[in-house]
């Protein structure tokens, strides 16, 4: 993982020093390449059983090319790929019932339970900014949709002292998508994505189904 940064790190700053170089004040130019991000998740739509999902948290970084639509290069699409990970404090009993596996809600289990996921992000974005070929500091909006995919996924819970650990458990929804949005000034700037899709796919606890999704809140760095 870090290689990859490096590589993102190095080829942006070659892209940078060749745009700083020959840009002239009204010329096309790309913007906000790289990007860092941390989050607060929170899980919604959770079975009414579950009190709460608990402190859960986020990191995502990677690389978004930069389409200008405008001369100005203030409105822009921007398409990228990164990578994610996110540890959710979950409230489920995982358990293996004739080759199937079994959610269940367990309260006694909501502060001694996680779910890690490693994941592809694949970000589409709107970009409208106040920023000029010359001018690093500005105000921006962004918004759009994130597609993600996912490499590994996780489940733990702890009952009487004993940690139960499932790995890429077959319920768990592979792809999945949402929307965001992104809006500050210069390096400091709010995050917010919102999950469309369930966590789990076909999955119930009694009659109703689980309906998981996940809410991102945070702050994210852009880097030229």
């Amino acid at each position: 993982m870090k290689k990859i940064i490096l590589f993102l790190l190095c080829t942006n700053a070659i892209c940078l020093f060749g745009q700083k170089d020959s840009l002239q004040l009204g010329d096309k130019y790309l913007e906000d390449q790289v990007y860092f991000g941390v989050t607060f998740n929170q899980l919604i739509s959770q079975p009414t059983t579950v009190i709460g999902s608990g402190f859960s948290y986020g990191i995502t970084a990677g690389y978004i090319r930069d389409f200008s639509i405008v001369k100005s290069g203030k409105v822009a699409l921007g398409f990228g790929i990164g990578y994610a990970f996110d540890s959710l404090k979950h409230g489920f009993k995982v358990s293996n019932q004739n080759s199937t596996v079994v959610l269940e809600v367990d309260p006694s289990i909501q502060s001694r339970s996680s779910f890690e996921l490693h994941t592809l992000e694949f970000p589409i974005e709107f970009r409208w900014r106040t920023s000029t070929a010359n001018r690093y500091k500005f105000w921006r909006i962004y918004s759009g949709i994130k597609i993600s995919y996912n490499l590994k996924n996780t489940i733990e819970y702890t009952t009487n002292s004993i940690l139960t650990s499932y790995n890429n458990i077959e319920r768990f929804n592979k792809v999945q998508y949402g929307l965001t949005f992104s809006a500050g000034y210069s390096t400091f700037n709010f995050n917010l994505y919102y999950g469309l899709t369930p966590l789990f796919k076909n999955a119930t606890t009694g009659t109703k189904s689980i309906g998981t999704k996940v809410i991102k809140l945070g702050m994210i760095f852009y880097i030229l």
